[in-house]
């Protein structure tokens, strides 16, 4: 029996399996969007008893991720609208786990740990309708009319939106660049 059917009997195993197949895809996705490690884990848990509830609304079975995609995405904007969560300081937890055998140097992987900090900054830093259109092109590898359908937008909307989401980010991460640019000199001035 296909999981959306086990899923549609209220079979409780069909769920686990639905939480091991895309939870960590759901997790990574919501992280992205809003901000706080615990809150995605939060708005996942939202969106698995959403997703068991409703899953007799679920038409084509194929869909299942989409389907799952939109109802996070829905519960990560109910999160933003709400006032006290508007108002509290979110902060990054890098949670990467370094393994010794990557076959890079340690500078090397520093460098690109301060890379992912700083593209993951800027992301946070984008308005929020700007971060769902990078995270979900980008890091979800959703096609634009696949965007379109999940958020309910045109496709022309998402296209500019895209756009400018990449623009602010090129901004942003090149402010950090002529920053660090400025301090280097600074330092060598001193060091004199």
């Amino acid at each position: 029996m296909h999981l959306v059917d086990r899923l549609k009997d209220k079979e409780e195993s069909a769920l686990i399996e639905l939480m091991e197949l895309y939870g960590d895809y759901l997790v990574r996705t919501a992280f992205l969007l809003v901000k706080d490690h615990q809150t995605a884990e939060e708005v996942v848990q939202d969106t698995f008893i959403i997703a068991f509830e409703k899953i007799k609304q679920l038409d084509a079975p194929a869909k299942l991720k989409s389907w799952l995609t939109s109802i996070l995405m829905n519960c990560c904007r109910s999160r933003m609208r709400k006032w006290s969560w508007k108002n509290i300081l979110l902060l990054f937890e890098n949670e990467r786990v370094l393994d010794g055998e990557s076959g890079i140097s340690p500078e090397e992987e520093l460098l690109g740990l301060i890379w992912n900090q700083n593209l993951s900054n800027a992301i946070h830093e984008l308005d929020y309708k700007y971060r769902e259109v990078i995270t979900l092109f980008y890091f979800n590898e959703m096609k634009i009319n696949e965007i379109a359908l999940s958020t309910g937008e045109k496709e022309n909307t998402i296209k500019s939106r895209l756009k400018r989401a990449r623009a602010q980010l090129k901004a942003i991460l090149t402010k950090g660049e002529d920053f660090l640019e400025e301090s280097q000199r600074a330092i060598k001035k001193t060091s004199r």
